[in-house]
């Protein structure tokens, strides 16, 4: 009997690891996997490129018109080690991952428009089951149907260094206070915003991975997983 195919949402908060962990269900399981985070920070650097987006905020007059002719996807890495972020066709996976797109990807992805534009693209994505998707409000609004929902956090210090070691692989400049400054005010904007705010969702299991290898995680998430399929 052929085995039956779920979404899978998982949510929390920023480098808690989740878009790693989605990678890694997908693979094992052979699911799509969208990293919902990745197309908001797509929108960020097409508004900081555009100069819609800088310190004093955002140009709401001139953003639905960028929205309109943004398309965020996904292709295969050359690699063969997963999917990059491409931005109308161009892959951004690189300049997505700046402490400049981070400073401002909060605010934008705050906007009521970019998070309606974007639930749409991702909604579209995932029509077909076999999907796992990572984000703020994947098990809230976008998949508020998901048979699996999972709910990421972890100690703000641990989730620091994590995103600084991430950073400092990829040549990018920064100390842990700078990128803990950021986690936590993104940690706020994310908990507060008036649209769609970071919440764990009532039916979502809560995975708390500060002391946790990868590894640990997958044998977390095969036991919930089981149980969900085997119900």
């Amino acid at each position: 009997m052929k085995e039956k195919k779920i979404t899978i949402a998982i949510d929390g908060y920023s480098s808690c690891g989740k878009s790693t962990f989605a990678k890694a269900i997908a693979r094992s399981l052979n699911y799509i996997f969208i990293d919902s985070g990745a197309m908001y920070r797509a929108v960020t650097l097409a508004c900081i490129r555009a100069g819609l987006a800088t310190e004093n905020g955002v140009d709401l007059k001139n953003l639905p018109s960028l929205l309109e002719n943004i398309k965020v996807g996904f292709t295969p890495n050359r690699a063969g080690n997963g999917w990059l972020t491409t931005l109308n066709n161009e892959v951004v996976e690189s300049e997505i991952r700046t402490l400049e797109v981070s400073n401002m990807v909060s605010p934008v992805s705050a906007i009521a428009i970019v998070r309606k534009r974007m639930t749409q693209q991702q909604q579209e994505m995932g029509k077909q089951r076999g999907i796992v998707m990572d984000g703020r409000d994947i098990g809230t609004v976008v998949f508020p149907n998901a048979e699996l929902k999972i709910f990421m956090t972890a100690d703000p210090v641990i989730r620091a260094k994590r995103r600084l070691k991430e950073m400092e692989e990829k040549g990018q400049k920064a100390t842990l206070d700078e990128v803990l400054q950021n986690i936590e005010q993104r940690d706020n904007i994310d908990r507060n915003r008036e649209v769609a705010p970071l919440r764990q969702a009532p039916d979502a299991i809560v995975l708390d991975n500060s002391t946790m290898s990868i590894e640990q995680q997958m044998v977390w998430f095969t036991k919930v997983y089981n149980d969900i399929i085997n119900r």
